[in-house]
């Protein structure tokens, strides 16, 4: 109906055109003084459509069931994706479309995000007995890949094989595509052997169909074979070759392949550059990565992102920083590396100064940037900082995923404010083995032993596993409370029960526990079991500390 209406008052503009440009011309006679106030009432200043007046225009005159007359607006409305919805009501008026205008409606609708709408429309035009040519099944092929309809794709590589164009290199490409879009690397390969001629988008397509299945082996043995018949491969072809390598593990092979693009003067565009920057990133080789940075003529916010988060991961904050501040604009994903950077190195202090950056330049942080932040308050002890951070995540509709809750457990433990966390804890939807294992440490951490030892038996109520963290928490609460038999039980069941084999940490609990208690001999007669697992310093160390025996 809108666009109805928005036509229909295109009709009537169109109509009055001449009163428009008498107007226009009294205006020029009669200037507005400078002075003078203007109202934009009846203000056409704004640019127009042609398509549109030529549409309106059609109307006007009878001409909009006219294929011939329609068929370059249909062709511009479909190319628009904002203007499908006009191509729409532009189509069902024409009589008896040409197969132009079909193939304008099933192209722009398989573009459109009703793709399923461009197979009913092919659909259609088969049943009115319109054949189709070359064009329409591309455009059919390119729909049924992006809904995944195999059977449907199927049926039209049995028309196409039907009318002859089982030969056309751009059809057999956009087969290849198809099956290889819905998953069936057979067919896509069948097509592609079949092929007498080959160009670089039907090497390419069957490349993105392996990769896009996790056929690494297959697409670094489909470029061999490209090398071997001299087919020079392009940014794509490389994008996927590069990405086979590195799922494989196969180093070497990504550095061969950089020789190859070296060599072959194969341009870097945005795609092929950030996929090399992650991997040499990933690798902690940051030079190569700044040099293929460097030489993209061409760069968008995951180049930046990609250098910044594998330079703050190889532990150089200062070229992360610098990078940071170099970039043009920044999104949450800038903001978020620089700040789990700092927190990753210790520098927590650098962390919340930067998020209080963030918040003034008014980007919104998303989940990890929240969990990362309340991880250096809880690190800090900065209360005032993880309490104001928990109220903006709730006045500003930020989702209270289970990381996010898990990082205000964290912190609210760490830095005394065990009730806070608790109403953190008992509000949470999902909880898992960290959620108890945050609440239960910090109850032990800040007295709570009681407290702490039945959320542990309610955890194991509940069917959640214990890990090795939430054993540290329950032991340090026995600790604290003077329960050397409860820990030991809890000690013993650790490896029996659990499988979980007790780590420095836990003996450290249970020497303590004894030596607290006062039990010191038999502490010794640990010590020869214990320093299995554990090195004698730090045991010695542990004893010390708690009972001063040694």
């Amino acid at each position: 109906m809108c666009c109805i209406e928005s036509l229909a008052r295109d009709v009537h503009w169109f109509s009055h055109r001449p009163l428009m440009k008498l107007a226009r011309v009294r205006s020029r006679q009669f200037p507005i003084s400078k002075t003078t106030k203007s109202y934009p009432i009846c203000d056409r200043r704004i640019p127009r459509d042609p398509i549109r007046e030529l549409h309106a225009h059609f109307i006007r005159t009878h001409q909009h069931r006219n294929p011939n007359a329609m068929s370059e607006v249909i062709k511009s409305y479909a190319l628009n994706q904002m203007s499908m919805q006009k191509a729409r009501f532009a189509f069902v008026e024409i009589d008896h479309p040409t197969l132009p205008i079909w193939n304008h409606m099933i192209r722009g609708l398989s573009q459109s995000d009703s793709p399923l709408d461009a197979l009913d429309l092919f659909d259609k035009m088969r049943e009115q007995g319109v054949r189709g040519d070359n064009l329409t099944f591309i455009f059919a092929c390119k729909a049924s890949g992006r809904v995944s309809d195999v059977l449907y794709g199927k049926r039209v590589h049995v028309h196409v094989l039907k009318l002859g164009f089982g030969s056309y290199l751009y059809v057999c490409n956009a087969l290849i595509h198809m099956y290889g879009s819905c998953g069936d690397l057979g067919s896509s390969r069948r097509v592609f052997d079949a092929m007498d001629e080959k160009d670089l988008v039907s090497w390419n397509s069957l490349i993105c169909a392996y990769s896009q299945c996790a056929k690494y082996e297959e697409v670094l043995g489909l470029f061999n074979v490209m090398r071997v018949e001299n087919v020079k491969a392009d940014a794509v072809t490389m994008v996927k070759v590069v990405l086979a390598c590195n799922y494989l593990g196969e180093w070497k092979l990504v550095d061969s392949v950089v020789e190859y693009i070296e060599d072959n003067c194969v341009e870097i565009d945005v795609y092929l550059g950030n996929t090399l920057i992650d991997v040499y990133g990933r690798r902690g080789s940051i030079a190569l990565a700044r040099g293929f940075f460097d030489r993209m003529t061409e760069r968008n916010f995951v180049s930046w992102n990609a250098m910044i988060i594998s330079a703050a991961k190889s532990g150089d904050l200062a070229a992360a920083k610098k990078l940071f501040d170099e970039m043009p604009e920044r999104d949450v994903i800038s903001w978020t590396s620089m700040i789990t950077g700092y927190c990753q190195a210790n520098r927590h202090d650098d962390a919340i100064t930067l998020f209080q950056e963030m918040m003034t330049a008014k980007v919104k942080p998303d989940q990890i940037t929240v969990a990362s932040v309340l991880s250096a308050c809880a690190h800090l002890g900065r209360l005032d900082v993880g309490k104001a951070v928990h109220d903006y995540v709730s006045n500003n509709s930020i989702k209270l995923d289970i990381y996010v809750e898990n990082a205000l457990i964290d912190m609210y433990c760490k830095c005394g404010s065990v009730e806070k966390a608790l109403n953190v804890f008992d509000e949470m939807k999902e909880k898992d083995s960290v959620s108890w294992t945050s609440v239960i440490s910090g109850l032990a951490v800040n007295g709570n032993c009681d407290r702490a030892i039945e959320l542990f038996s309610q955890m194991l109520r509940e069917g959640t596993r214990p890990i090795h963290g939430t054993f540290v928490g329950i032991l340090l609460a026995c600790v604290h409370a003077g329960l050397v038999d409860k820990g030991l039980e809890f000690f013993r069941s650790m490896q029996k029960d659990y499988g979980l084999v007790p780590e420095m940490r836990h003996y450290g609990c249970v020497v303590d526990l004894l030596c607290r208690a006062g039990f010191t001999v038999r502490v010794h007669k640990e010590y020869a079991r214990i320093s299995r697992y554990c090195c004698v310093e730090d045991i010695a160390q542990c004893l010390q500390t708690s009972c001063n025996l040694i």
